[in-house]
């Protein structure tokens, strides 16, 4: 990943913008069906759209319907034309069942509407037009376009998407839509390398990580399913969640969902008063909506939060699923700032200007609200310098307005020796289909939405409003940079002072932003129930070059005592008490005289080969049996992912999957698969492995294709496992 520190006197503002986008960096999706909503996984499989059967935006009903429309087209074929063009026809379709239906169709764009066929890449409508360009008039239903089947030029213009992303059948295929972690390089004219350290690991969709300001030193990290975990400085998580909302909290585990758990914040005197705020969607009287709720820390726990204790602060109804907002935080002067999304679908399409530009709605905003001293009163009170308090029909907690869907926002330190810059408020805000943006908030200000994305127009009748008085962004970027701003942080660490006053930020589509490794001593933590010890899964990228820790001094045991003082090295740097152990008991024997290989040789080779079978247990996707029931050869399937045991989901099991078991454990074959949790369930374990399509000359379960590590729809009365052949049998 490369900085560029060029062009940083073009932006009149004293933190530069650093924007971390490795050119080699793969880009990640953003699925999206043609309602805004997720695509998710049809109840039944499809039957005619057959390749989005385990994930997209059709079920059987709609596939129903394009499979009528399909028989009808083909109606029109004489029989020698049907083997070229039926797969063009079912192809394009089927992209309304695509995952990717939103970017197909163009329907961000609400200047322009919504394709009548897929957007397609050039060399496909190329072959298309070739072969079977008679069909446009079946496919859209309009007869005008017979004008257009002659020409190629025309033709394609029409069909071709430009974004060769999301061009299909490019939008399939293309790897950069697949996230790689830490290929971090710079280009022939790089400036700059940084490099990605991991603090946690098996989380699942977390979307935002904050700290309590404290002096604990600890952090604490979101999911959007509505958990919100705590670890410690040395990296060790609590195995008890921080807070559980899973229950109360909207979202669907698929990807592209954006409801859920979407942010949180500690009160500036959350030492003292112990008051947590939260933002998250639900689903009630009748309607999707965000929650700003507000928690108390549990009287006997200091790492957990009293699920009784929630106080609802705001709710605002959202008229649909996509453009949520999600950022809280407290500014300097100790007010709660709130960042709501424009309410969603495309071009924020509500009322005569949307819902941005409309100071009555709560939509597209930045909200400002006290929440301090509430505990005998209202939930909140509004700061009485808000800027349209004194505003006829304007909502008084607002304290600027005209953003689209401001995802993550910072507040500015300010540099260490000088304060300057102390308390800026900085926000990516996510763009429509063109331009992405990074704005410094000031009160009372309009930044523009929907009568601009970036610094260009979006609604031209709006844009060219002279009453419109926005303020630009201080950077914005096209597409081809990247495609959906995150955000960051004003960089003000003591890990490297060449970067203080930068703004690094990063984009959901190309970038990431750098690890630190600054020196504190933190306070203690009472903890109750066990810690997790946090093993690095992905190797540091430049470890090489990096500096080399001293070993810690070796320890006796781990403390016994309620309160545990975390020691100030490294997680990396310490040695597990297993590998103390081992260091110190494979200390050469001395062999017995005249021993040979008939004696201590025989011993160093049978105790090599158990140290090899310990290995292979511990490896990545080693398996066991376990279950009532078990003896040898027979139990249920248990499989090791990541240090972890878990079990196997019973969903599309069957004796190819149970013959790679088998042959992993070392027997010659499988009699039978078991289902149905027949050697019983193993609740005390994950659930790691679901939808598990083996060929059966697999090595391991893991190279077999399977649904993501830990993401099922199963239950333990599902769980797998099978009846291996024994040798003598």
């Amino acid at each position: 990943m490369e900085m560029r520190f060029s062009d940083r006197m073009k932006y009149p503002f004293t933190a530069n913008l650093v924007f971390l986008v490795g050119l080699m960096q793969l880009v990640t999706s953003h699925p999206q069906c043609l309602d805004f909503k997720p695509p998710f996984q049809p109840s039944e499989p499809l039957t005619f759209c057959t390749m989005y059967s385990s994930f997209g935006c059709c079920d059987a009903r709609k596939d129903s319907a394009l499979s009528r429309k399909y028989h009808h087209i083909l109606d029109f074929f004489h029989f020698s034309g049907i083997p070229l063009c039926a797969k063009y026809i079912q192809e394009l379709l089927c992209q309304q069942c695509s995952p990717f239906a939103a970017h197909l169709y163009d329907a961000e764009d609400a200047n322009t509407p919504v394709r009548q066929l897929p957007g397609l890449c050039t060399n496909y409508c190329t072959d298309f037009w070739k072969l079977c360009r008679s069909t446009l008039s079946l496919l859209t239903g309009d007869e005008r376009m017979q004008r257009l089947e002659p020409d190629r030029d025309k033709f394609c213009g029409l069909l071709v998407l430009r974004d060769r992303d999301y061009c299909y059948p490019n939008v399939l295929r293309s790897s950069r839509l697949n996230v790689g972690l830490g290929r971090v390089q710079a280009d022939a004219h790089g400036c700059l390398q940084l490099c990605l350290r991991e603090v946690a690991n098996q989380l699942r969709n977390p979307v935002a990580m904050v700290h309590a300001a404290d002096g604990t030193h600890r952090f604490f990290v979101a999911e959007q399913m509505g958990l919100v975990w705590a670890y410690l400085p040395n990296g060790s998580k609590l195995s008890r969640p921080f807070l559980n909302l899973t229950e109360a909290v909207l979202t669907s585990p698929w990807l592209g969902d954006e409801r859920g758990f979407l942010g949180l914040a500690f009160h500036p005197k959350f030492k003292s008063n112990s008051k947590v705020y939260v933002y998250y969607s639900i689903y009630a009287r009748k309607a999707e909506r965000i929650r700003i709720s507000e928690f108390h820390l549990l009287p006997s726990n200091m790492n957990a939060l009293d699920p009784r204790s929630e106080r609802v602060i705001l709710e605002v109804v959202e008229p649909a699923s996509n453009h949520n907002g999600g950022q809280l935080l407290f500014g300097d002067d100790g007010y709660l700032y709130i960042f709501t999304g424009d309410g969603g679908q495309s071009g924020d399409p509500f009322g005569k200007f949307g819902n941005s530009q409309n100071k009555s709605s709560l939509l597209g905003k930045v909200l400002r609200i006290d929440v301090n001293y509430n505990d005998n009163g209202p939930p909140y009170r509004i700061p009485p310098d808000n800027p349209f308090v004194r505003e006829w029909g304007a909502r008084p907690e607002v304290y600027a307005y005209g953003a689209r869907n401001m995802w993550r926002c910072s507040v500015d330190r300010g540099d260490p020796v000088t304060r300057a810059g102390k308390g800026r408020l900085f926000c990516g805000d996510v763009g429509q289909n063109k331009f992405e943006e990074v704005d410094i908030i000031h009160k009372g200000g309009n930044y523009g939405w929907r009568a601009k994305e970036g610094f260009s127009c979006y609604d031209k009748k709006l844009c060219t409003n002279s009453s419109l008085n926005d303020i630009l962004p201080i950077f914005a970027y096209p597409h081809k940079l990247g495609k959906s701003v995150t955000g960051g942080y004003v960089y003000r660490g003591c890990e490297m002072p060449n970067l203080n006053g930068l703004y690094i930020f990063g984009d959901f589509m190309s970038g990431r932003a750098p690890p630190g490794r600054c020196h504190f001593k933190p306070a203690p933590v009472t903890v109750k129930g066990k810690l997790l010890r946090f093993r690095p899964k992905e190797k540091l990228i430049g470890e090489s070059t990096t500096t080399t820790l001293a070993p810690p001094r070796a320890t006796t045991a781990s403390p016994t005592r309620a309160a545990i003082q975390i020691p100030r090295q490294p997680p990396q740097a310490t040695v597990a008490p297993r590998q103390r152990e081992q260091r110190t008991t494979t200390s050469p024997r001395p062999a017995k005289p005249g021993g040979g290989r008939s004696g201590g040789g025989r011993r160093k080779g049978s105790a090599r080969r158990a140290l090899k079978r310990k290995r292979l247990k511990r490896r990545r996707g080693a398996v066991r049996l376990a279950g009532a029931g078990r003896a040898a050869g027979r139990g249920r399937v248990e499989v090791r992912v990541a240090g972890e045991w878990g079990t196997v989901c019973d969903d599309s099991w069957d004796s190819r999957a149970a013959a790679v078991v088998c042959r992993q454990l070392g027997y010659p074959a499988a009699i039978r698969t078991a289902r149905k949790s027949e050697f019983g369930g193993s609740t005390a374990l994950r659930i790691l492995l679901d939808d598990v399509r083996c060929q059966g000359t697999e090595n391991s379960l893991l190279l077999c294709k399977h649904s993501p590590i830990g993401e099922h729809n199963c239950s333990h009365d599902e769980d797998a496992g099978v009846v291996c052949r024994l040798k003598h049998q």
